[in-house]
């Protein structure tokens, strides 16, 4: 019997499986199989646009990210589709972003492409729950999505709710599906389900599941395999909120990282700032700049500094509350670390479209992060994105996309106030030019230009002019900073 398992990559708001991540669900599907191929959207892109041959790309011309993650099976797709007796797609996309070096796959993208294979076809990933999947922000999951489901799926696999003690197997036996990967990956790994606070009208995580948290003894045996097998890279994202795990406990959260030191790369993602200005939230802070690699990011789901859009949208902390937080995290986090990057600092999440919001609401939003540059906070990102109503939410039931009709003119200007304003000054701020960048790996050209990353929670891009050699590590001294990105040269 063949398995097939096709990554189509998903982004939830807890947990992140686009390239250079390797999101949980393939590996959990892994550690259930026998006999398993894993297949990723680009190569089944690869065998239908290309006939499984890698086109010759010009020096002109930028990476075609649609293909550029490929498999070490990309060259057989055809032969095992045709033999595979199950095909379980990992797909569904919730909070949807720009990527740099992959496109994530949707379901008529899909589905084109295997509906006349005679295998057993089972749907995995977000896609397969209540809410859909959706790739762009600002508008409703489309209403025939069912329809396509049924149409060519015989069954759907919950990946995400699967017993803690049952996990644990499956967690450490999927590893091995990395043996299968050519490229250089960073390693999503689940702390908890569910969500502390699980009020705002809009999310659908604390939707999917109740609260509870994995055992440091499981959460380390999976590290440990995936280092096994050479993975060096890890983030501890698929949660809501680190700070909340095992109830804000310090002693708890120490033994989690503490036998994690030594790793090239940790970081975490998802903080609710209330956490951080809680009774325990400084102590953490220490814990996870100390144990932590440098370079790590604190998402704050801010939202919004809209008072009104705040109270209506039962939103898990105010203006004041997100200012007293990033104040802690600067505190602790904004020191130089080993590669170059404040070594912790927090990002913010800004969602346009929100009920309550009205065409004052940005003037809040610039009020408050200009308080950040002027007293000399420092913000590692802010991302901004149009929230998508996803059935069953309040928010689906109260607006939809009422908001996001009303107030769609103001976006593109809003957003770019914020990159001018705040976003290009809090950069220069962040890194200096001079600054080294150490450790950036090589991801994609655009024309003479190579574009680099760090492994790690949301790293900056540098643009180095010149063509450098793919999926290779980097020592880069900034040059000149762009909106939301830099320009480099290799230090020998």
């Amino acid at each position: 019997m063949v398995n097939l398992i096709i990554d189509c990559y998903t982004d939830e708001p807890a947990g992140l499986g686009v390239p250079p991540y390797l999101g949980v669900y393939p590996r959990y599907l892994a550690g259930q199989l026998n006999n398993y191929y894993y297949l990723t959207i680009d190569d089944l892109r690869l065998f239908k646009h290309f006939n499984s041959q890698i086109p010759i790309t010009k020096e002109s011309q930028k990476t075609n990210i649609k293909i550029h993650n490929l498999t070490n099976n990309y060259e057989k797709v055809k032969k095992l589709l045709e033999q595979a007796s199950n095909i379980y797609i990992v797909v569904g996309v919730h909070t949807p972003g720009k990527y740099l070096s992959a496109l994530p796959g949707t379901l008529p993208e899909v589905t084109s492409i295997i509906k006349n294979y005679p295998a057993n076809k089972i749907l995995c990933g977000p896609a397969s729950t209540i809410f859909g999947t959706k790739n762009h922000g600002g508008k409703i999951v489309d209403k025939n999505q069912q329809q396509l489901i049924n149409n060519n799926f015989n069954q759907k696999l919950d990946l995400d709710n699967i017993p803690y003690p049952e996990l644990k197997k499956y967690a450490t036996q999927g590893a091995k599906i990395v043996k299968q990967i050519p490229w250089i990956i960073i390693a999503e790994i689940e702390t908890g389900r569910g969500c502390s606070y699980g009020k705002c009208s809009f999310c659908t995580d604390a939707l999917k599941h109740k609260l509870e948290f994995r055992e440091q003894e499981d959460i380390h045996q999976e590290i440990n395999k995936l280092r096994e097998l050479g993975v060096e890279h890890f983030r501890l994202g698929k949660q809501t909120c680190f700070y909340s795990y095992k109830n804000n406990d310090p002693e708890e959260i120490e033994k989690l990282l503490k036998p994690l030191q030594g790793l090239k790369t940790l970081h975490i993602d998802n903080v609710n700032p209330l956490n951080v200005i809680s009774k325990n939230g400084e102590e953490i802070t220490g814990l996870i700049v100390k144990y932590c690699t440098s370079g790590n990011i604190a998402a704050f789901g801010v939202e919004s500094f809209d008072p009104i859009i705040s109270k209506e949208n039962n939103l898990n902390c105010n203006p004041e509350i997100v200012y007293q937080a990033v104040k802690i995290i600067n505190k602790y986090g904004k020191e130089i670390g080993n590669n170059g990057m404040p070594k912790f600092l927090p990002g913010i999440n800004i969602i346009f479209g929100l009920k309550g919001e009205t065409k004052d609401t940005n003037k809040e939003n610039i009020k408050w992060l200009k308080r950040f540059l002027d007293e000399d906070l420092l913000l590692r990102r802010i991302n901004i994105r149009q929230v998508i109503p996803y059935p069953e939410t309040n928010f689906f039931k109260e607006v939809k996309n009422k908001v996001i009709k009303k107030n769609k003119k103001y976006y593109w200007k809003w957003r770019n106030e914020i990159r001018q304003e705040i976003d290009y000054p809090m950069l220069k701020k962040l890194l200096p030019e001079g600054t080294i960048l150490k450790n950036a790996l090589a991801e994609l050209y655009d024309g003479k230009t190579t574009f680099c990353r760090q492994l790690g929670s949301y790293p900056i891009i540098i643009g180095v002019k010149k063509r450098l050699e793919l999926n290779k590590f980097y020592d880069i001294k900034i040059t000149k900073h762009m909106l939301r990105s830099v320009t480099g040269e290799i230090v020998s």
